[in-house]
Protein backbone atom coordinates (compact mmCIF):
# COMPACT_ATOMS: atom_id res chain seq x y z
CA UNK A 1 0.00 0.00 0.00
CA UNK A 2 3.05 2.34 1.21
CA UNK A 3 4.29 2.12 -2.52
CA UNK A 4 1.62 2.73 -4.57
CA UNK A 5 1.45 5.48 -2.58
CA UNK A 6 4.61 6.64 -3.14
CA UNK A 7 4.19 5.69 -6.96
CA UNK A 8 1.13 8.25 -7.09
CA UNK A 9 3.23 10.74 -4.94
CA UNK A 10 5.77 10.56 -7.51
CA UNK A 11 3.57 10.87 -10.56
CA UNK A 12 1.90 13.71 -9.25
CA UNK A 13 5.25 15.30 -8.95
CA UNK A 14 6.84 14.90 -12.20
CA UNK A 15 3.29 15.99 -13.79
CA UNK A 16 3.71 19.13 -11.75
CA UNK A 17 7.14 19.45 -12.58
CA UNK A 18 6.54 19.47 -16.45
CA UNK A 19 3.66 21.71 -15.89
CA UNK A 20 5.80 24.09 -14.46
CA UNK A 21 8.44 23.62 -17.11
CA UNK A 22 5.90 24.00 -19.41
CA UNK A 23 4.25 27.23 -17.96
CA UNK A 24 7.60 29.05 -17.26
CA UNK A 25 8.57 28.21 -21.35
CA UNK A 26 5.02 29.74 -22.54
CA UNK A 27 5.97 33.02 -20.38
CA UNK A 28 9.38 32.89 -21.99
CA UNK A 29 8.09 32.71 -25.04
CA UNK A 30 4.95 35.29 -24.11
CA UNK A 31 7.82 37.92 -23.37
CA UNK A 32 9.90 37.28 -26.72
CA UNK A 33 7.02 37.91 -28.69
CA UNK A 34 6.18 41.35 -26.21
CA UNK A 35 9.62 42.81 -26.78
CA UNK A 36 10.11 41.38 -29.91
CA UNK A 37 6.66 43.12 -31.01
CA UNK A 38 7.45 45.74 -29.19
CA UNK A 39 10.67 47.03 -31.07
CA UNK A 40 9.11 46.15 -34.42
CA UNK A 41 6.62 48.72 -33.71
CA UNK A 42 9.33 51.17 -32.94
CA UNK A 43 11.55 50.76 -35.39
CA UNK A 44 12.04 51.13 -39.63
CA UNK A 45 12.80 47.43 -40.01
CA UNK A 46 11.43 44.38 -42.35
CA UNK A 47 12.51 41.94 -39.49
CA UNK A 48 9.16 39.22 -38.11
CA UNK A 49 9.29 37.83 -35.01
CA UNK A 50 10.91 34.73 -34.63
CA UNK A 51 10.38 32.49 -31.29
CA UNK A 52 12.55 30.15 -29.61
CA UNK A 53 9.84 28.40 -28.32
CA UNK A 54 8.41 25.44 -30.76
CA UNK A 55 5.03 25.39 -29.01
CA UNK A 56 2.43 25.17 -31.89
CA UNK A 57 -0.16 27.33 -29.97
CA UNK A 58 2.59 30.71 -29.30
CA UNK A 59 3.81 29.91 -32.69
CA UNK A 60 0.48 30.53 -34.47
CA UNK A 61 0.42 33.44 -32.10
CA UNK A 62 3.61 35.09 -33.34
CA UNK A 63 2.21 34.09 -37.52
CA UNK A 64 -0.81 36.23 -36.51
CA UNK A 65 1.30 39.19 -35.29
CA UNK A 66 3.80 38.74 -38.07
CA UNK A 67 0.83 38.91 -40.83
CA UNK A 68 -0.12 42.15 -39.25
CA UNK A 69 3.44 43.33 -38.77
CA UNK A 70 3.33 43.21 -42.88
CA UNK A 71 0.67 44.78 -42.75
CA UNK A 72 1.90 47.58 -40.82
CA UNK A 73 5.49 47.73 -42.68
CA UNK A 74 3.54 47.95 -45.78
CA UNK A 75 1.28 50.91 -44.71
CA UNK A 76 4.42 52.62 -43.00
CA UNK A 77 6.40 52.38 -46.27
CA UNK A 78 3.27 53.85 -48.38
CA UNK A 79 2.77 56.79 -45.86
CA UNK A 80 6.53 57.46 -45.94
CA UNK A 81 6.54 57.25 -49.53
CA UNK A 82 3.38 59.44 -50.28
CA UNK A 83 4.61 62.22 -47.10
CA UNK A 84 7.89 62.23 -49.33
CA UNK A 85 6.16 63.15 -52.72
CA UNK A 86 3.83 65.50 -50.45
CA UNK A 87 7.00 67.58 -49.72
CA UNK A 88 8.32 67.72 -52.85
CA UNK A 89 5.46 68.94 -54.34
CA UNK A 90 5.10 71.72 -51.71
CA UNK A 91 8.75 73.03 -52.10
CA UNK A 92 7.76 72.67 -55.96
CA UNK A 93 4.65 74.43 -55.53
CA UNK A 94 6.66 77.32 -53.28
CA UNK A 95 8.94 77.39 -55.65
CA UNK A 96 6.66 77.66 -59.02
CA UNK A 97 4.68 80.18 -56.96
CA UNK A 98 7.34 82.75 -55.97
CA UNK A 99 8.57 84.11 -60.01
CA UNK A 100 4.75 84.97 -60.61
CA UNK A 101 4.44 86.75 -57.37
CA UNK A 102 8.15 88.64 -57.88
CA UNK A 103 6.95 89.79 -61.08
CA UNK A 104 3.63 90.42 -59.65
CA UNK A 105 5.04 92.97 -56.77
CA UNK A 106 6.85 94.53 -59.84
CA UNK A 107 4.36 95.46 -61.70
CA UNK A 108 2.66 96.90 -58.90
CA UNK A 109 5.86 98.87 -57.96
CA UNK A 110 5.42 100.41 -61.55
CA UNK A 111 1.96 101.29 -61.20
CA UNK A 112 3.05 103.12 -57.95
CA UNK A 113 4.91 105.37 -60.16
CA UNK A 114 2.02 106.20 -62.64
CA UNK A 115 -0.88 108.50 -62.25
CA UNK A 116 -3.86 107.07 -61.46
CA UNK A 117 -7.10 107.84 -60.80
CA UNK A 118 -9.11 107.50 -57.38
CA UNK A 119 -10.90 104.30 -58.53
CA UNK A 120 -7.46 102.68 -59.95
CA UNK A 121 -5.62 103.45 -56.81
CA UNK A 122 -8.30 101.35 -54.65
CA UNK A 123 -8.14 98.26 -57.40
CA UNK A 124 -3.90 98.66 -56.67
CA UNK A 125 -4.47 98.30 -53.14
CA UNK A 126 -6.59 95.49 -53.07
CA UNK A 127 -4.78 93.43 -55.41
CA UNK A 128 -1.35 94.67 -53.19
CA UNK A 129 -3.38 93.34 -50.18
CA UNK A 130 -4.04 89.97 -51.92
CA UNK A 131 -0.92 89.61 -53.34
CA UNK A 132 0.40 89.98 -49.70
CA UNK A 133 -1.28 87.24 -48.35
CA UNK A 134 -0.18 85.02 -51.57
CA UNK A 135 2.59 85.69 -50.83
CA UNK A 136 3.01 84.90 -47.14
CA UNK A 137 0.79 81.67 -47.38
CA UNK A 138 3.59 80.71 -50.16
CA UNK A 139 6.45 81.93 -47.55
CA UNK A 140 4.37 79.38 -45.02
CA UNK A 141 4.38 76.47 -47.34
CA UNK A 142 8.35 76.69 -48.40
CA UNK A 143 9.02 76.77 -44.81
CA UNK A 144 7.05 73.67 -43.82
CA UNK A 145 8.77 71.68 -46.63
CA UNK A 146 12.59 72.81 -45.47
CA UNK A 147 11.67 72.17 -41.86
CA UNK A 148 9.66 69.11 -41.97
CA UNK A 149 13.03 67.56 -44.35
CA UNK A 150 15.26 68.25 -41.69
CA UNK A 151 17.31 64.95 -41.11
CA UNK A 152 19.48 64.61 -37.55
CA UNK A 153 17.69 67.12 -35.48
CA UNK A 154 18.53 70.73 -35.37
CA UNK A 155 21.82 72.15 -33.70
CA UNK A 156 21.88 73.19 -30.15
CA UNK A 157 23.20 76.24 -28.62
CA UNK A 158 22.40 77.15 -24.76
CA UNK A 159 19.38 78.98 -24.90
CA UNK A 160 17.43 81.40 -21.98
CA UNK A 161 13.57 80.66 -22.45
CA UNK A 162 12.95 83.36 -21.08
CA UNK A 163 14.47 85.78 -23.33
CA UNK A 164 13.29 84.11 -26.56
CA UNK A 165 9.71 84.12 -25.39
CA UNK A 166 10.05 87.80 -24.66
CA UNK A 167 11.59 88.62 -28.16
CA UNK A 168 8.72 86.60 -29.90
CA UNK A 169 5.94 88.38 -28.05
CA UNK A 170 7.69 91.97 -29.01
CA UNK A 171 8.07 90.57 -32.75
CA UNK A 172 4.45 90.20 -33.17
CA UNK A 173 3.05 92.64 -31.08
CA UNK A 174 1.64 95.14 -33.97
CA UNK A 175 -0.04 91.81 -35.01
CA UNK A 176 -1.41 91.58 -31.43
CA UNK A 177 -2.31 95.32 -31.11
CA UNK A 178 -4.33 94.82 -34.43
CA UNK A 179 -6.32 92.40 -32.89
CA UNK A 180 -6.63 94.32 -29.71
CA UNK A 181 -5.00 91.52 -27.46
CA UNK A 182 -3.27 92.68 -24.47
CA UNK A 183 -1.04 89.47 -23.54
CA UNK A 184 -0.77 88.51 -20.11
CA UNK A 185 2.65 87.09 -19.36
CA UNK A 186 3.82 85.12 -16.07
CA UNK A 187 7.45 84.07 -16.00
CA UNK A 188 9.93 82.81 -13.11
CA UNK A 189 12.60 85.49 -12.27
CA UNK A 190 14.97 82.62 -12.43
CA UNK A 191 16.54 81.82 -16.20
CA UNK A 192 15.35 78.85 -17.30
CA UNK A 193 18.30 77.68 -19.67
CA UNK A 194 17.79 75.04 -22.00
CA UNK A 195 20.19 73.68 -24.72
CA UNK A 196 17.93 74.17 -27.94
CA UNK A 197 17.86 75.96 -31.45
CA UNK A 198 17.55 79.64 -31.18
CA UNK A 199 16.02 80.02 -34.53
CA UNK A 200 13.44 77.08 -33.89
CA UNK A 201 12.39 78.07 -30.99
CA UNK A 202 11.85 81.51 -31.79
CA UNK A 203 9.76 79.83 -34.59
CA UNK A 204 7.80 77.82 -32.68
CA UNK A 205 6.86 80.41 -30.31
CA UNK A 206 5.46 82.60 -32.84
CA UNK A 207 3.64 80.63 -35.04
CA UNK A 208 1.98 79.85 -31.34
CA UNK A 209 1.25 83.21 -30.96
CA UNK A 210 0.16 84.11 -34.56
CA UNK A 211 -2.56 80.72 -34.11
CA UNK A 212 -3.62 82.25 -31.10
CA UNK A 213 -4.19 85.76 -32.79
CA UNK A 214 -6.22 83.84 -35.49
CA UNK A 215 -8.91 81.80 -32.83
CA UNK A 216 -8.50 84.43 -29.53
CA UNK A 217 -11.99 85.95 -28.38
CA UNK A 218 -9.26 88.64 -27.70
CA UNK A 219 -7.06 87.59 -24.94
CA UNK A 220 -4.23 85.61 -24.43
CA UNK A 221 -1.97 84.60 -21.60
CA UNK A 222 1.60 82.73 -21.88
CA UNK A 223 3.29 81.21 -18.78
CA UNK A 224 6.74 80.10 -18.24
CA UNK A 225 7.05 77.46 -15.77
CA UNK A 226 11.00 76.76 -13.86
CA UNK A 227 10.61 73.24 -15.64
CA UNK A 228 10.76 74.73 -18.82
CA UNK A 229 6.93 74.17 -19.84
CA UNK A 230 4.98 76.95 -21.48
CA UNK A 231 1.56 77.15 -22.59
CA UNK A 232 -0.63 79.40 -24.05
CA UNK A 233 -4.03 80.18 -22.85
CA UNK A 234 -6.73 82.07 -24.91
CA UNK A 235 -11.12 81.87 -25.08
CA UNK A 236 -12.42 80.43 -28.29
CA UNK A 237 -16.17 80.02 -27.23
CA UNK A 238 -16.51 79.52 -31.60
CA UNK A 239 -14.30 76.27 -31.60
CA UNK A 240 -14.80 72.94 -29.78
CA UNK A 241 -12.96 69.72 -28.78
CA UNK A 242 -13.11 67.81 -31.75
CA UNK A 243 -11.58 71.20 -33.68
CA UNK A 244 -8.55 71.62 -31.18
CA UNK A 245 -7.48 68.63 -31.82
CA UNK A 246 -7.00 68.74 -35.22
CA UNK A 247 -4.72 72.23 -34.58
CA UNK A 248 -1.79 70.31 -35.46
CA UNK A 249 -3.06 68.57 -38.47
CA UNK A 250 -1.04 69.86 -41.65
CA UNK A 251 -3.22 71.76 -43.63
CA UNK A 252 -6.33 72.17 -41.26
CA UNK A 253 -7.97 75.18 -41.19
CA UNK A 254 -10.89 76.40 -38.91
CA UNK A 255 -13.26 78.48 -41.05
CA UNK A 256 -13.57 80.65 -37.78
CA UNK A 257 -9.93 81.64 -38.13
CA UNK A 258 -9.23 85.37 -38.45
CA UNK A 259 -6.90 85.30 -41.58
CA UNK A 260 -5.89 83.60 -44.40
CA UNK A 261 -3.27 80.61 -43.69
CA UNK A 262 -2.55 77.05 -44.92
CA UNK A 263 -2.76 75.45 -41.61
CA UNK A 264 0.71 74.95 -41.26
CA UNK A 265 2.06 76.99 -38.63
CA UNK A 266 1.34 74.76 -35.53
CA UNK A 267 2.46 71.83 -37.60
CA UNK A 268 5.72 73.25 -38.12
CA UNK A 269 6.05 73.88 -34.31
CA UNK A 270 5.13 70.71 -33.58
CA UNK A 271 8.08 69.07 -36.18
CA UNK A 272 11.11 71.26 -34.53
CA UNK A 273 9.74 70.96 -31.37
CA UNK A 274 10.11 67.02 -31.90
CA UNK A 275 12.92 67.66 -33.67
CA UNK A 276 14.74 69.34 -30.25
CA UNK A 277 13.32 66.71 -27.95
CA UNK A 278 10.47 68.77 -26.82
CA UNK A 279 6.36 67.56 -26.94
CA UNK A 280 3.48 70.00 -27.48
CA UNK A 281 -0.24 69.28 -27.39
CA UNK A 282 -3.13 71.51 -27.48
CA UNK A 283 -6.73 70.89 -25.60
CA UNK A 284 -9.94 72.62 -24.82
CA UNK A 285 -11.28 73.89 -21.59
CA UNK A 286 -14.11 75.29 -20.57
CA UNK A 287 -14.12 77.26 -24.04
CA UNK A 288 -10.41 78.22 -24.17
CA UNK A 289 -7.67 76.56 -26.39
CA UNK A 290 -4.24 75.81 -24.15
CA UNK A 291 -1.35 75.13 -25.82
CA UNK A 292 1.46 73.66 -23.94
CA UNK A 293 5.00 73.07 -25.13
CA UNK A 294 7.29 71.17 -22.92
CA UNK A 295 11.56 71.05 -23.35
CA UNK A 296 12.69 69.30 -20.16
Amino acid sequence: MVFWLCCLISIFIIIITILVIKIHLLRKAADEISDAFSDRVTSDTNVLIDLSSRDRHMQGLADTINTELRKLQSDRQRYQQGDAELKNAVTNISHDLRTPLTAIWGYLDMLDKEKQSENTKRYVKIIRGRTEIMTQLTEELFRYSVFTSVSGGTPSEPVILNSVLEESISALYASLKESRITPSISMPDAKVRRMLNRNALSRIFENIISNAVKYSDGDLEITLEDNGRITFANHAEKLNEIQVGRLFDRFYTVETAASCSTGLGLSIARALTEQMGGSITAEYKHGMILVHVHFP
